[in-house]
């Protein structure tokens, strides 16, 4: 199919699937559950800096000219998220001293997006899949703050973050609609795409299982 139409039917599939991503579990005020903004920013950071990472990671190997520079804007967002969400923490008493977002080391998440070698697989599982998710989470995490009174933190991310990773995907339709012309590039993007939302919805359940962590933000 060309490539507009194929896209097209990615996003589609891509706001289906994602609503599986929404925790089942009840908002604090109503579960009485323990949602500490504080701790949930604190998986952020390691988000973004993984986010970060990977963006760079892509710039020198990217083979065009054009996406060599969204993903060096792109590392530059999620730098600067990085360190406004350090801001916050500080600003709740959070003290970071010590504190390495990656002392567990990286997720599978980030290891699987490290391997993949064609422009159309990165565009496809970050840009246009990693960027939509975080959408989608920090959706749900801006709900959370604001019934946790916690208007700062939810001005943060629907002012500053979120337009940020919605140009990202934004980035991410363009250069897909661009580099998934035929039947071998949409078969490697379709591939990348199902295996990130795959590994997205595996690192979710894992952290609920293992910590009761919901409404976590970020990808």
């Amino acid at each position: 199919m060309d490539a507009s139409t194929f896209v097209q039917e990615l996003v589609a599939d891509n706001d289906s699937i994602l609503r599986r991503l929404a925790p089942a579990e009840s908002l604090k005020h109503e579960s009485g559950g323990d949602l500490n903004t504080r701790g949930l920013l604190r998986i952020a950071l390691k988000n973004e800096i993984e986010a970060t990472e990977i963006a760079a990671l892509w710039v020198s190997s990217s083979r065009d000219v054009q996406l060599k520079i969204a993903l060096a804007r792109q590392s530059g967002d999620e730098a600067k998220h990085y360190r406004l969400i350090e801001q916050r923490l500080s600003e709740l008493g959070d003290d970071l001293a010590g504190f390495n977002p990656l002392a567990a080391g990286y997720s599978p998440l980030y290891k699987f997006l490290s391997t993949l070698e064609t422009d159309v697989e990165r565009v496809a599982a970050g840009q246009f899949t990693r960027e939509a998710i975080a959408l989608t989470k920090n959706l749900q995490f801006i709900e959370l703050c604001e019934h946790a009174g916690d208007k700062a933190t939810a001005r943060l991310y629907r002012d500053v973050i979120q337009p940020d990773e919605q140009f990202h995907h934004e980035l991410g339709v363009k250069f897909l609609t661009e580099l998934a012309t035929d039947e071998n590039s949409q078969r490697l993007a379709r591939a990348a795409r199902a295996r990130t939302i795959e590994l997205a919805e595996e690192l979710q359940t894992l952290a609920y299982q293992r910590g009761g962590i919901h409404h976590a933000p970020g990808c």
